[in-house]
């Protein structure tokens, strides 16, 4: 019988599904946090030019001990923007006193001279103790390293979904989470001791690459939890709210690193339980471990019964007549590479909203939840393709139209971004799904990591593409917002799968969708007894032959 149809009979939501979803959920929480833990551990304080020993320079021009505080004698040493407040990068030549008893904000003081920093920065630290920004001085000049590194952690992710992608198509799924799980562990946990913005970045690299490997083999792993995965839409937004208060109550930078890797150490010792892909065994000529699997999953499902009935015939046939395959190819993995570059363009930058960068973190985290859930009610009952489509083409809209929003409208300028925020992370889920479903088990993972690589080259690029906003304000807004729209029109080409069981072999994606070749739909099927034969048969129209 199908596999699908072999979920059912062990039972489909049963008591191992149960463990292994809350394992994983355990693990992502902590992974995906990874991901976006540069908003608290690079976040820029408020800042301006060190000027050592203000008050004693002051006593010298005025022959008294100053009664006036820092803030006041700044005006003094820093030009001051419109709203009164320091300006970051520059500083007086020489001290202009007259200002300190002038309204700043009415003086003309731009025929004074400046210049750069001299000393060093004065960082404000009421929201954030220390980040690498603050440590190493990313600022002003260097502004651009900041940047910089999380494009190094997003080449680490690309780098990851090339080499683990076809490394676990070959050695298994499971060997490869374990490894990925301890490398993050370890690579994130030694983040926290970097001596250097370079040691922090390669080890940012590091993490990257165990991050793809943990995301590329979670859902494959387990061939047992695709019910509940279209069932539990919002289970990856917890991350989001974790990290929020975890980084609220921990604004250390090297504090937060460790409190978010060392628990990972937990889910690589656990890990060592999750059994092997049942299809991947069995399409690697071992349908004896398939089999064992799935009687194993049978016993904690109680349904020791139907498993011991079964046993395994592994008939692969390849049938390169792949024009179905090579259209899924081509077009799928655009989608996945707009939804990670207008996601992460979206929130690698909470500072730009005028609320604290925790509670927008909160709010993002938040969103997710009714946008996942109606995300997965309409993969449910209008189909993955047209899910797709929805949740790529309209926060597209909604972030070209917060493009050309004033700044002053700066309300309904968070609340589009929080609206389009959660369509893309539902995207995200709808994404990660229908790539499960489109490629056959035998390349699966090699898809999938194709697809991860483009993902990946999306999620590198967005950091990049912020930093062209000193040039032309609106070029991100609008590569944000434009790049999604087109990837929609790619799915138009696409196939719907919804309710057609998931492929074993390149034939089975021919078959499924041309209704020609029923033989290899059949390929690497498991036969039990006669009464899920005809069950079987009935689904799909045929007699087994």
């Amino acid at each position: 019988m199908g596999f699908s149809d072999l979920l059912d009979s062990i039972g489909g939501l049963g008591r191992f599904q149960f463990i292994n979803i809350t394992l994983l959920f355990f693990a992502g929480v902590l992974v995906g946090s990874h991901q976006v833990l540069q908003n608290f551990t690079a976040a820029v304080p408020e800042h301006h030019c060190k000027i050592p020993n203000m008050t004693i320079v002051y006593r010298r021009w005025n022959g008294a001990w100053s009664n006036l505080d820092n803030q006041t004698l700044l005006k003094a040493f820093i030009p001051h923007d419109q709203n009164n407040k320091p300006v970051s990068c520059l500083q007086f030549k020489e001290p202009q006193w007259h200002l300190i008893f002038s309204n700043s904000s009415l003086t003309n003081t731009t025929g004074l001279e400046t210049e750069t920093c001299r000393h060093g920065w004065t960082y404000k630290r009421q929201e954030f103790t220390e980040t690498i920004v603050s440590e190493w001085d990313l600022v002003c000049d260097m502004k651009h390293l900041r940047h910089t590194s999380q494009t190094i952690y997003m080449i680490g992710v690309l780098v990851g979904a090339i080499i683990l992608g076809s490394l676990s198509d070959k050695f298994g799924r499971r060997t490869l989470l374990i490894w990925s799980y301890l490398q993050l562990a370890v690579a994130g946990t030694s983040t926290a001791f970097s001596p250097s913005y370079s040691v922090y970045c390669f080890l940012r690299f590091l993490a990257g690459f165990a991050v793809s490997g943990v995301l590329l083999n979670s859902l494959s792993l387990s061939d047992f939890l695709t019910e509940w995965c279209s069932r539990v839409p919002h289970l990856t937004s917890f991350y989001d709210i974790v990290l929020a208060g975890t980084a609220f109550a921990i604004q250390d930078w090297r504090k937060l690193q460790i409190a978010q890797s060392v628990p990972i150490f937990v889910a690589f010792i656990y890990s060592w339980w999750f059994p092997e892909s049942a299809r991947w065994l069995a399409l690697n000529k071992k349908p004896d471990q398939a089999i064992q699997i799935i009687k194993k999953v049978s016993r904690i499902n109680g349904r020791a019964k139907e498993g011991e009935a079964i046993t395994a015939e592994v008939n692969i046939l390849l049938d390169f007549t792949m024009k179905q395959y090579i259209r899924i190819f081509v077009c799928h993995p655009l989608p996945r590479c707009a939804t990670s570059f207008s996601y992460f363009g979206l929130i690698m930058d909470l500072q730009k909203f005028t609320l604290s960068v925790y509670l927008v973190q909160l709010i993002f985290a938040l969103i997710e939840i009714p946008c996942k859930t109606v995300s997965s009610l309409m993969m449910m009952f209008l189909g993955r393709r047209f899910t797709q489509k929805s949740v790529l083409m309209v926060p597209g809209c909604l972030v070209l139209v917060n493009t050309f929003l004033p700044n002053e409208l700066q309300t309904v300028r968070t609340t589009l971004a929080v609206i389009a925020k959660g369509l893309f992370a539902s995207c995200f889920k709808c994404v990660y799904m229908y790539t499960s479903e489109l490629y056959p088990t035998i390349i699966r993972q090699t898809g999938i990591g194709f697809a991860s690589t483009l993902a990946s080259v999306g999620s590198m690029t967005a950091p990049l593409v912020m930093m062209l906003e000193d040039y032309f304000s609106s070029l991100p807004g609008l590569t944000y917002g434009l790049f999604p729209i087109i990837a929609g029109c790619f799915v138009f080409f696409l196939p719907e799968t919804l309710n057609v069981p998931l492929p074993d072999t390149i034939d089975d994606v021919e078959a499924q969708h041309t209704l020609t070749s029923y033989r290899s739909f059949l390929t690497n099927h498991f036969y039990v007894d006669s009464i899920q034969q005809k069950h079987f048969s009935r689904r799909y129209g045929q007699k087994k032959e």
